[in-house]
């Protein structure tokens, strides 16, 4: 699997070369149960109370939406590129075909970062 995503390091610096530990999610509720698409202002985040969630565990978050699939045939073995735009930051994923089945166009997502 292969992964290139922007990261706007004047909030969360970042060097090249640094380990991280990312997570895409279609929800922040601990407990998987769908969100509405609107952040949710109940929740707990970066030191404020109210409920947990998934940003309990994460550093950085970013929130967007699945724009563009693709195939990549190149290396003999069948991957699919999955594009994501967090507000004009973007990431590709590529993939698996099987573990990335269950995005579909216009999905929303949330990615979260952590240093390790």
């Amino acid at each position: 699997h292969f992964e290139q995503v922007d990261i706007n390091v004047e909030v969360y610096p970042m060097e090249t070369g640094q380990k991280f530990r990312m997570a895409l999610a279609s929800t922040l509720n601990p407990d998987g149960k769908p969100d509405d698409g609107n952040f949710d202002q109940t929740l707990q985040w970066d030191g404020h109370p109210g409920r947990p969630s998934l940003m309990d565990d994460y550093e950085y978050v970013m929130y967007g939406k699945l724009f563009k699939f693709g195939d990549d045939h190149a290396s003999g073995t069948p991957k699919v590129e999955v594009y994501v735009s967090f507000g004009g930051l973007l990431m590709l994923l590529k993939g698996d075909p099987k573990k990335l089945e269950e995005l579909e166009i216009n999905s929303r997502l949330y990615l979260l970062v952590r240093k390790v």
